[in-house]
């Protein structure tokens, strides 16, 4: 008989709820790891409606990224033992009480760095690195413009676009609260889109060369508006919806990039391509505290409605997670 475990469970409309699962056995690249924090992410919310399924072969357990300490380890599996306390990135299964992740998409946790801290980490990293510096090759001196810029990704996005030396960083969110947190944490303007009009303040600053977008909608056109010469605009997802018309004769005046990423079917290799590019360029600024994770909220895990509620509501800044550290 399999062991089993406690995750939380999706039973069609009702509240999330700890239920019994198998407990998943190691491949030869992966490790087990003993689950202290989950975080949350927007794909939770969407997968738990039922249109953002799991690639095959993964866990069908909601959960992008978790923390914890290792507790089994695959045949193949270098660099990593029992004991180690890791946070990773992984396709599935971090609302549980063990997670499998690729040894490639495993970050050890710093000596005085909790559970918490360390597991607000993993997607945000790897999602700015993925599509800021790699997908849009942002340069030193540029402007960078990011929607949501108080989300968990958006206050990441804002550290290590500082670190990389950012010419200018402009920022939307929803309150004045919002945008004077983000103008505390490194941001050069700070937009409230619903007193401003997004597009004419960032032409008037003189243009955004990436434009980092979760909204969709109305804003694909803004943001071709608001693009330089040469600018390059990726999204990451779609909250106001993704069927838009738009005038693209600007795509080709400017000579404009618009392009879009997921990050979670990528294979392992890929994978671990980012989290080594992170390790070299930005993990030391994790390290000395000028890259910080910023967290919103920690629930326990019978907590899990409560805190996807929270996430679902948009009034939070930096990570919400699930915690039994």
């Amino acid at each position: 008989m399999a062991e089993t475990m406690w995750a939380v469970i999706v039973d069609a409309d009702a509240p999330l709820k700890l239920g019994q699962v198998d407990k998943p056995s190691c491949g030869s690249t992966d490790v087990l790891v003993e689950v202290k924090t989950a975080g949350l992410n927007r794909a939770d919310l969407v997968q738990r409606k039922g249109f953002y399924p799991p690639p095959p072969g993964a866990s069908t357990v909601m959960g992008l990224e978790c923390s914890g300490v290792i507790v089994g380890v695959g045949s193949s599996v270098k660099d990593w033992s029992i004991g180690d306390r890791v946070a990773g990135l992984m396709a599935g299964g971090g609302y549980a009480e063990y997670a499998l992740v690729d040894q490639g998409s495993l970050y050890a946790i710093p000596n005085g760095m909790s559970f918490e801290e360390a597991g607000a980490l993993p997607e945000v990293m790897m999602t700015v690195w993925a599509n800021i510096f790699d997908r849009c090759q942002f340069k030193a001196g540029e402007t960078l413009l990011i929607h949501g810029g108080t989300s968990g990704i958006g206050t990441m996005a804002i550290q290590m676009a500082k670190h990389a030396g950012a010419g200018k960083i402009i920022i939307t969110a929803g309150s004045k609260e919002k945008c004077d947190f983000a103008l505390d944490l490194g941001a050069d303007i700070a937009i409230n889109y619903r007193e401003e009009d997004f597009e004419a303040v960032v032409r008037e600053a003189g243009g955004a060369d990436v434009i980092l977008d979760m909204v969709g909608a109305d804003y694909v056109q803004k943001n071709i508006s608001a693009a330089n010469v040469n600018g390059r605009i990726v999204n990451i997802a779609y909250m106001n919806g993704s069927n838009v018309e738009v005038n693209l004769l600007p795509l080709m005046l400017k000579r404009l990039i618009l392009t879009g990423t997921t990050l979670r079917a990528r294979p392992n290799d890929e994978k671990q391509r980012i989290r080594d590019a992170i390790l070299a360029d930005f993990w030391p600024a994790v390290l000395n505290g000028t890259i910080k994770p910023i967290i919103d909220t920690a629930y326990p895990f019978e907590e899990a409605e409560t805190a996807q509620a929270h996430m679902a509501k948009g009034g939070h800044i930096g990570k919400i997670l699930l915690s039994r550290a």
